[in-house]
């Protein structure tokens, strides 16, 4: 049954090798420093300070590492930058923010989401809970930790439309942990009633030449189909 969750991988043994560095190297060495996000923040709250008065929509991306394009050599390489240029190919008026934080776990994202929230945002994707269960995190307070985020946003603003993005862990969790950290995303998504993007790494984990050396971070080409994933879900809300 696990080996089905990553549709994109070719051999078993190409899956079981990218399930155990998805373990120990997604989460990029722990913690990221408060310093850096700081700068992180600081960085996205200009963002959207411009997107307000340049009288446009803001759709933030709020995530880890894979948000933050780890390992790529320039951050308009990540899923947001490409799926900004998208939406400026459409000459639709949003702009994206990318407020990726390698290392990231709900619980870190619990404790900025109200400072990112300081300036209005009217797509909120949500990208975090794989460094929880990497790290064995009870998923009592994984949930509890996506949910309140979502609380947050809506509390903030009712009519921001919140997209999440689900994400899967490998076997050596367990398979009892990994089954039902599995559920988490498509649950919080039907109870909320928000739309889901399935998984965001489809056609991506575990194929060799679309992540960098360590097997985990999608290169360049990786982060074109993260973007059309998450595209597939995005377009809809746009309309």
């Amino acid at each position: 049954m696990i080996l089905d969750l990553f549709t994109g991988c070719r051999t078993i043994s190409l899956k079981f090798c990218y399930f155990l560095l998805l373990s120990t190297l997604l989460s990029c060495g722990k913690d990221t420093s408060k310093k850096d996000a700081v700068k992180i923040e600081e960085s996205a709250k200009s963002e959207i300070t411009q997107t307000n008065t340049a009288d446009t929509k803001t759709i933030l991306c709020f995530g880890d590492s894979l948000t933050a394009g780890f390992g790529l050599d320039d951050i308009n390489e990540a899923y947001p930058a490409i799926l900004q240029a998208k939406i400026d190919s459409l000459d639709l008026a949003y702009t994206v923010v990318n407020s990726g934080v390698s290392g990231e776990t709900t619980s870190g994202g619990r404790s900025r989401i109200e400072w990112v929230l300081n300036q209005k945002v009217d797509i909120f994707l949500l990208e975090l809970g794989a460094n929880d269960g990497l790290r064995g995190v009870p998923l009592t307070e994984t949930r509890t930790n996506l949910q309140a985020i979502i609380d947050a946003v809506r509390k903030k603003n009712p009519n921001t439309k919140i997209i999440l993005a689900g994400m899967q862990l490998p076997p050596n969790m367990g398979p009892e942990y990994t089954t039902e950290f599995r559920t988490i995303f498509p649950d919080l998504a039907k109870e909320n009633e928000l739309a889901l993007i399935p998984f965001l790494l489809k056609d991506v984990g575990g194929i060799e030449e679309l992540n960098h050396a360590d097997g985990i971070h999608p290169t360049t080409e990786g982060h074109k189909i993260l973007a059309n994933n998450v595209w597939e879900v995005l377009e809809k809300e746009l309309q």
